[in-house]
Parts: C-alpha cells; structure tokens; sequence
C-alpha cells in the first residue's frame, strides 16, 4: 500500500494523470515487488523505482520521499520482523501441544 501511496503522490506532484491501466499496474507491480522484500530494511526506495518506471514516471520523484522513507522502513521492518516472530512462536507451541496429543495417543 506504501508504494501505490507514494507513487500517486510523486504522479500528482509531476501533475501526471494516471489511467486505470496505470493504477492497474501499480497495485500488480507493488504486490509482486514487495513479495519478497518486506523484511528487508532500506528496499522500499529500490522497489519504489521498480513501480515508477512500471508506469513511466520520473525516477526524480523518489528524492521527493527519499526523506521520510527511512523512518517509515525502520517501522515496516520492525512491524514485519515482530509479526514473523509472533507466527514462530505460534507455531512452535502449536507443534508442541500436537506432539503432546501424539503420545496419548
């Protein structure tokens, strides 16, 4: 959702309407793009580029969120990386109490 945000916003700024095929390719580029990136701290300047030139629109509009982008990665992250060790734990004490049923058994 950061990334189909960030690249309506730097489309208004350059005053660059945006067709339905655009927001099109916006939603299918950012999902595919952040598959498998969302842990890794600072990707979202490189994937925003990714997006940008999906649509045709200028690359200098990433300096335009280069500023606040590294506190909202420092937030992405640490949301990404708390909610993998949430299902981790979850798992793990799910596997236990299936362990626990096995033997009764």
């Amino acid at each position: 959702m950061y990334q189909g945000v960030c690249v309506v916003f730097i489309a208004q700024a350059f005053g660059v309407d945006l067709s339905f095929t655009n927001y099109m390719t916006i939603i299918l580029t950012s999902t595919l793009a952040f598959i498998g990136t969302a842990g890794v701290p600072g990707a979202g300047l490189i994937m925003l580029s990714l997006v940008l030139s999906s649509v045709g629109l200028p690359m200098e509009g990433i300096a335009i969120i280069a500023g606040i982008d590294r506190i909202l990665d420092m937030a992405r992250t640490t949301v990404n990386v708390t909610g993998d060790a949430m299902v981790s734990v979850l798992v793990s004490k799910l596997m236990k109490l299936f362990i626990i049923i096995l033997k009764k058994e």
